[in-house]
């Protein structure tokens, strides 16, 4: 009898034994898994948030996440390079990163019954910033606010583009008018019986002819500007002699520099620059055309040109007339901007002559400039490409 019970108590305790060691591995198995499940899904989160921080940081507009406190918790590539902001804003509220209270109230707006707002907002300081911002907000199950979103889209350039065509158009508008009403009412008191009075009639007609070549000089000059910023001009590049072409304007322009007792004077070395021959030759006869314009009865005008560092080639007018305020000197190149208005327009000139040169001559890879001293003339510049040796 003992030795049967012996036996089976042996047998027990190595089965006892032998389930608890099975358990065991089971155990560290198990664990083993559990370890290998938490890895993958950490790594498996890993990539998600990497795959969504690459998405937020591929995006051109700004992003920028706040908790249901309003205080930051992501900020996109795009947002700090707009705000020129750095890592150390997360945890900040939106007022101590931007300082804009507009925006706070933008945010305080929305709720459960208003989840999604946009606003066009101008930002205080210089230079000029606008900023088309949408904010939307983040609910939970239970519609309590967990918090939003805020996308952040440049509007300056827009605006500025904008601006601009709005004052293209009036200033068009004003030119076209100007000599319109002109023709108007000269034609109208033609019409009203000074026809008969041929003396009358003829110094009318002379006015309606100056009146109708300013409007073909301008609609041209605005068919010219326009093809020149829309990038549609092809420029027939060549090698030029820059000597050649000078020569070639200044003679076109004696007849009308002798009627004002101007003298022309040719500096020009022998130069080979890449140009087109016909836009060259157009930016040379409008720089000439404002010298003996706007310069002094009975002065010179120079026309020369260097070789600079940079592999360029340096172009100048000059004038010896009453030169330009400081003040015009940064807006001289803009369309229809005039130093004297009056006497503009009096001598004939649309206002976009400069515009024309500049568009030119950057459409060549170069640049123009000017310099200028009340009572001393002004001095215009402008760069080309040297030609193929």
């Amino acid at each position: 009898m003992w030795p049967f019970v012996i036996i089976l108590l042996l047998a027990l305790a190595a089965l006892h034994f032998w389930w608890r060691a099975k358990f065991r591995r089971a155990q560290e198995t198990a664990a083993r898994e559990i370890e290998l499940l938490k890895q993958e899904q950490q790594q498996s989160a890993a990539q998600n948030q990497a795959r969504q921080k690459a998405v937020f940081n591929s995006m051109v507009e700004g992003l920028l996440l706040l908790d249901e406190n309003g205080r930051v918790q992501l900020a996109n590539r795009s947002f700090k390079k707009l705000f020129g902001a750095t890592n150390d804003i997360i945890g900040k509220t939106v007022l101590e990163v931007l300082r804009l209270n507009e925006l706070a109230e933008l945010i305080g707006q929305l709720g459960p019954e208003q989840r999604w707002l946009e606003r066009e907002i101008k930002f205080p300081g210089a230079p000029e910033r606008w900023l088309q911002i949408s904010a939307a907000v983040i609910l939970d199950s239970d519609e309590q606010r967990e918090g939003t979103i805020l996308v952040f889209h440049e509007l300056t350039r827009l605006k500025q583009l904008e601006r601009t065509r709005e004052e293209f158009v009036a200033n068009v508008s004003h030119e076209l008018r100007t000599p319109l009403s002109h023709i108007k009412g000269y034609v109208e008191t033609l019409l009203s019986g000074a026809k008969d009075d041929p003396q009358v009639s003829v110094r009318f007609l002379q006015t309606i002819e100056r009146n109708a070549e300013r409007l073909k000089l301008l609609i041209e000059d605005l068919l010219t500007i326009s093809e020149l910023e829309s990038g549609r001009v092809q420029l027939n590049l060549q090698t030029l002699a820059l000597r050649s072409v000078v020569e070639k304007v200044l003679e076109d322009f004696k007849a009308r520099a002798a009627a004002k007792s101007v003298t022309l004077v040719g500096e020009v070395p022998e130069l080979q620059v890449r140009a087109d021959f016909g836009r060259l030759e157009q930016v040379i006869s409008n720089l000439l055309d404002n010298a003996i314009k706007y310069g002094r009865n009975c002065g010179q005008v120079r026309v020369g040109a260097r070789a600079v560092e940079g592999d360029k080639v340096e172009v100048f007018v000059q004038d010896d007339g009453p030169g330009i305020p400081s003040e015009a000197l940064d807006r001289i190149f803009e369309r229809f901007y005039r130093v004297d208005k009056a006497r503009s327009r009096e001598q004939g000139g649309t206002g976009l002559g400069l515009s024309i040169v500049k568009h030119i001559v950057q459409n060549h890879g170069g640049k123009v400039w000017v310099k200028s001293e009340l009572g001393k003339g002004a001095t215009f510049f402008f760069t080309l490409p040297p030609g193929e040796k």
